[in-house]
């Protein structure tokens, strides 16, 4: 695979927009992204501002008179977890055939990388909403997770291929982001978690629990009847090995931590998040491999 290129990169970005839509997986890659082309643009030709309710995080490079992109939409379809700053909600609903909500942001990009997965991993059910969150009495269905997960492709699908332009636009899609978050998943012991964990998983068929193979096969079956060429970067089977990755207790905490907490340090670790620098790069190295050379 070509190791990546930023002087390449940027001067493909010459002009154009590119954005990173979906959850704050997609956000760590985006910036990834950033932090391996901005060490080539000077500091007064470069900015970053997030803007629209904090969905939207713009960074440009004057001079090349581009923008580096990330909006969040952790469903991508409209729902009750877009306030990008306040969306812990454990009672998730998803809005069926609201994809436009998000999409008027979308359109006039030239690079689009979407992600979505983690946020519709409740259990085996999904709520759907019928009609809009503004409606008094809400028809709200329960439906498989698969089931959908598959509304949410898509509806994606379809908007791709009715507001992109397939001789100017590339579109991207990365696959789930594997969690550390179970030890014996890798023979650790019960209760273990990606805290103090150094070393890679060696084993060459290992695949966590949490990744369903149920869901890939859900994007399997609706990217092959796509009318529009959509690139999959699979990053699924590569990050499964890196349990010793992720940002574990290592991260910004939101609340202030309890004593028990403080005492228990796997209890607080983060096992769905990446360092950076880290493995995400090496997803933007995907990225820039299916870019250049398809």
């Amino acid at each position: 695979m070509n190791s990546f290129n930023a002087t390449l990169m940027l001067e493909t970005l010459r002009g154009k927009r590119m954005m990173f839509v979906g959850d704050s997986l997609n956000r760590g890659q985006y910036v990834s992204m950033i932090c391996l082309l901005h060490k080539l643009i000077p500091d007064d030709q470069k900015s970053m501002k997030t803007h629209k309710n904090g969905s939207l995080t713009v960074f440009k490079a004057r001079d090349y008179n581009t923008s580096i992109e990330f909006y969040w939409a952790p469903f991508l379809l409209e729902s009750n977890s877009d306030n990008a700053i306040v969306h812990r909600i454990s009672d998730r609903v998803v809005r069926k055939g609201s994809i436009n909500k998000h999409g008027k942001n979308w359109k006039g990009v030239d690079i689009l990388v979407f992600n979505t997965y983690l946020w519709w991993m409740t259990g085996l059910e999904m709520k759907v909403l019928k009609g809009s969150f503004e409606e008094e009495n809400k028809e709200i269905i329960k439906v498989s997770t698969e089931e959908a997960y598959g509304m949410g492709m898509r509806s994606m699908l379809r908007w791709v291929r009715k507001n992109m332009d397939r001789k100017k636009t590339r579109v991207f899609f990365t696959s789930m982001s594997p969690t550390h978050a179970k030890g014996i998943d890798w023979g650790g012991e019960p209760g273990e978690n990606c805290y103090n964990q150094t070393t890679m998983i060696e084993d060459p068929n290992y695949w966590g629990s949490d990744s369903r193979k149920s869901i890939m096969k859900v994007i399997g079956e609706v990217f092959s009847k796509s009318k529009y060429p959509i690139t999959f970067l699979n990053i699924t089977q590569l990050s499964n090995y890196r349990k010793d990755a992720h940002t574990s207790i290592y991260k910004k905490q939101w609340n202030p931590l309890t004593p028990e907490q403080l005492a228990n340090p796997i209890s607080y670790a983060d096992c769905t998040h990446w360092c950076l620098p880290g493995l995400q790069d090496t997803w933007n190295e995907l990225l820039f491999a299916k870019l250049f050379y398809p």
